[in-house]
């Protein structure tokens, strides 16, 4: 069945804080609004450009913080006012799916919605597109959540793995058989071993009715129903009666509220290139290298005997490395990290609490 791009639906996922590009990326301005390599684009803008050359502009729907809607509509001023959805507060990805898809059914019924985070590189973005239609098609005639995995290549701790039951009969589609989110390094390292399992890229592709009876039914713990109170969300108060509404809903992501959760779940297995731009180490594998494999993202630096490294200052800083191997340099305003890149996820968010409480919330 071919869908047409009138059924296709995106949901960008921008209301994260970011926390594991710090300090770059700061609770007030976090990674999705920033240019990080001096491209011309930010991470929340080359997202957006990614799908619209796979679904209509009119049917990109933004959801973010209330914190951060003037910065979204000041880098996206192309997308329609009621297609950016303001958190009033972070409740994870659950809620806001839920959220979009309720908007998005009101619509058109027999959307198929694709929801992407905003912090990823598509380095082969001809396959992508290829397999977002393939996706598309499969969401269109099987109620259920399609998620994109991709190869593993490392043991990574940082990411969530997939692994892949029985093949269905169309293209590379798994039933899903388990999820884990963020092994320890030995159980990454059995993951990448075994074959089985994917990397999950957090992009989901489904079709909006399947979407919303399947968060319905894990954020029914809540005892609160988008659809209990319908008059509301069809006029003007919507802001309002969310901004009483959304603080009851658990703090759930749709990883744990569907995929672990639902028995219809597959995935689909990609080869498109991604690389997950909300971590520095994914930061330093998304850009081709230097001199003895150092990477700069902005600023100006002089290495002395020093390799794989990834650099990030200010424009006007320069920097002499002597002697360092596999470290994150950046700096940002009042804060400078220097830290090896091996595990950084975990030691910055460390830091990060720390800084937090013996320095306050200017250095976050």
């Amino acid at each position: 069945m071919e869908i047409t791009d009138n059924n296709s639906y995106c949901v960008i996922l921008a209301g994260g804080k970011g926390k594991r590009l710090w300090p770059v990326s700061r609770e007030k301005y976090p990674k999705q609004f920033i240019d990080f390599f001096s491209e011309g684009r930010t991470q929340l803008q080359q997202t957006f450009d990614r799908f619209l050359d796979i679904v209509p502009k009119d049917n990109i729907f933004i959801v973010t913080s209330q914190l951060y809607y003037d910065i979204v509509r000041k880098q996206l001023p192309e997308v329609a006012e009621n297609n950016i959805i303001s958190e009033p507060t972070y409740r994870n990805t659950a809620p806001s799916v839920a959220w979009a898809a309720r908007r998005i059914s009101k619509i058109n019924s027999h959307a198929n919605v694709i929801i992407s985070p905003s912090d990823q590189s598509i380095m082969k973005p001809e396959i992508f597109k290829k397999n977002i239609q393939e996706g598309l098609n499969f969401a269109a005639t099987h109620d259920c959540l399609l998620a994109l995995g991709v190869q593993p290549t490392r043991a990574e701790t940082a990411y969530g793995y997939i692994q892949k039951g029985s093949a269905s009969t169309m293209g590379d589609i798994y039933k899903v058989k388990a999820f884990t989110e963020k092994p320890d390094a030995e159980f990454a390292q059995m993951f990448v071993d075994s074959n089985e399992w994917l990397w999950n890229t957090g992009m989901y592709l489904g079709n909006v009715k399947f979407l919303k009876e399947s968060l319905q039914q894990s954020l029914s713990i809540a005892q609160i129903d988008f659809d209990a109170t319908p008059q509301e969300f069809d006029t003007e108060n919507e802001e309002e009666f969310a901004q009483h509404l959304f603080p009851a809903f658990p703090n759930m992501s749709i990883d744990y509220g569907v995929l672990e959760k639902s028995p219809n779940v597959h995935v689909l297995k990609c080869d498109f290139g991604w690389v997950d731009l909300g971590t520095w180490r994914g930061m330093y594998d998304s850009k081709s290298r230097g001199k003895n494999n150092n990477v700069v993202a902005s600023g100006e630096v002089l290495f002395d005997d020093s390799s794989n490294n990834i650099v990030r200052l200010s424009n006007d800083k320069f920097a002499i490395l002597n002697g360092l191997d596999g470290f994150i340099v950046a700096e940002k305003d009042n804060v400078l990290l220097v830290c090896k890149k091996e595990n950084s996820s975990a030691l910055i968010r460390k830091y990060v609490n720390e800084a937090q409480l013996k320095k306050g919330e200017e250095f976050i």
